[in-house]
């Protein structure tokens, strides 16, 4: 068994090293050259953007990461074993699922912590994510906002 002192360290360096965190953004096209970019970005970018313009839902699934997408998003108000540690202080384990949902089920995550406690605010910034995210996945925000949360994002969004 693992010493109590050393399991920090080693938790501490899992998480700061080789690079700080445990998910990234990396892109799923070729960018080698003049062309890519130009695909990438501008000019051929304004076809997808008219495309969704034209189609919606259809088209950004088709053309977007947004259908693999989730918001894994937290106010840090009830991390399990930890209690109210804050948004900032969450933000290793929201990573950590996010490293879940890649790993188990190949869905990428955006981890989201918001320096908010007012249930409604709340509902009101998740809600107007609803076109970057393909689904919501709420964590460690405290009972009984939690409830009011999912229920009320449940009535506004189409994810």
């Amino acid at each position: 068994m693992v010493a109590k002192a050393d399991l920090a360290k080693m938790a501490l360096d899992y998480h700061a090293y080789p690079t700080p965190g445990k998910i990234s953004v990396t892109p799923t096209k070729p960018l080698a050259n003049q062309d890519d970019l130009s695909l990438a970005y501008s000019p051929g970018v304004a076809e997808a953007c008219m495309a969704i313009h034209a189609d919606g839902n259809e088209a950004a699934a088709k053309y977007t990461s947004r259908a693999n997408l989730v918001g894994v998003i937290s106010n840090g108000t009830a991390v399990l074993g930890l209690g109210n540690i804050g948004p900032l202080a969450s933000k290793p384990v929201m990573e950590g699922k996010g490293c879940l949902f890649k790993k188990f089920a190949g869905i990428d995550v955006f981890d989201i912590e918001l320096a908010e406690n007012d249930p409604q605010k709340l509902v009101d910034i998740i809600a107007a994510m609803e076109p970057t995210l393909g689904g919501v996945n709420l964590e460690d925000i405290k009972a009984p906002e939690c409830f009011y949360i999912e229920t009320e994002l449940r009535k506004r969004m189409k994810i």
